[in-house]
Formats: C-alpha cells, structure tokens, sequence
C-alpha cells in the first residue's frame, strides 16, 4: 500500500454535491416580463388598461335599499288574494216597497222594487218574487260587481179592469241568505 492513500481524505466531489448544470440567462428585461430562448412570442399590450377593482364586502344595511319595493309588493299580493280569495257576499238588509205608495191606476202596471244592500263583495243572489194574487216567479238570479253594496230587484204586476183590489208582493231571498220582505199597497179603479 502507498503512504498518501488516507480513508479520511475523499474526493471534492463528495462534500459538493453533484456537478450544478449551468444557469439559464434571460434573453432580455421587459418590465417585469422575463424571456427565455427562442420560440417564445413577445407579449401583446392590452388595448386599454387593465385595473384590477378591490372588491368592496357587502355593507351590513344594504338590504335596507329593497325593504320598502318589497313591503309594496306583500301589500299588493295581499289585497290581490282578499279580492280573490276573501269573505263571500253577504246581506246585511233587503226592503221592499212600491215605487207609487198610492198603487197603481185604472189598467196600468205597479213596479215593487227591492233593495238588497251587502256587504260589497261580488255573487250571486238568488231569489223569487211571490204575490198575493197566488202566483210566485221562478228562481231568478241577479249578479253582484265588486264594490256595490246595494242592488235594486224589480217586480212589474200588471192590473186591469174595474174595482180594487189589496195587492201584497214579497220577495223571498234563497241565497247567500234567507231573507222575506214584504210591502202592500192598492190597486183602485173606479171607472
């Protein structure tokens, strides 16, 4: 064996590590943008500047800006559904009455009028008109708008001849509720 063999002493290659490929250079500085060898295009400027907007967190009150679109809204959906959806008609009176107190003369027709007041809702009331010389009307109906409280039913009883005569007419409301109302008056001829 030969004197300057040591096994402390290694070679320089095993404390440094591999050998470090050499470092790439840049081609040329723009700015901030680095390019590196061939193949790579240049960048293109943007037409117009290009600024990035911070973006603002939602402020706490900010639903207040709808509250009042949406307050409206929920009023009218709820006036909507009431109209639709809300209480029926209803009768709150009905009266009858001759539109001559003093009846009708020789040969002539007598108009009984009833007036049915609600509660302005829209419907249907059904009735008949039942007289004292024994005959009575079919069913009859009579459509109720929205808004008018009251409706004005009318009879129209035709008389002749001479003499007089004690008419009764009532009315006999069938639905939304039962309801009679009754007027007399006289019929009188005396040629």
């Amino acid at each position: 064996m030969s004197d300057d063999y040591s096994a402390t002493v290694l070679g320089s290659h095993w404390f440094s590590g591999p050998p470090q490929p050499q470092q790439a250079v840049p081609d040329r500085i723009e700015g901030s943008v680095l390019r590196f060898g061939p193949g790579v295009t240049a960048a293109m400027p943007a037409p117009f500047p290009v600024v990035a907007q911070p973006v603002q967190p939602r402020r706490r009150g900010e639903w207040r800006r709808y509250t009042l679109a949406a307050v409206v809204l929920i009023a009218v959906l709820a006036y909507l559904a009431w109209q639709r959806y809300g209480p029926a008609l209803d009768v709150r009176d009905v009266t009858v009455a001759a539109a001559d107190p003093q009846g009708p003369g020789c040969n002539s027709t007598a108009d009984v009028v009833a007036v049915v007041r609600t509660n302005g809702r829209p419907g249907t009331l059904t009735y008949r008109w039942i007289r004292s010389d024994g005959t009575q009307s079919e069913q009859l109906t009579e459509r109720v708008p929205s808004g008018r409280k009251e409706a004005r039913l009318h009879l129209l009883w035709t008389f002749q001849g001479r003499g007089t005569y004690a008419a009764e007419a009532r009315i006999q409301l069938v639905s939304p509720a039962q309801r009679t109302a009754t007027t007399r008056f006289t019929y009188r001829c005396a040629r």
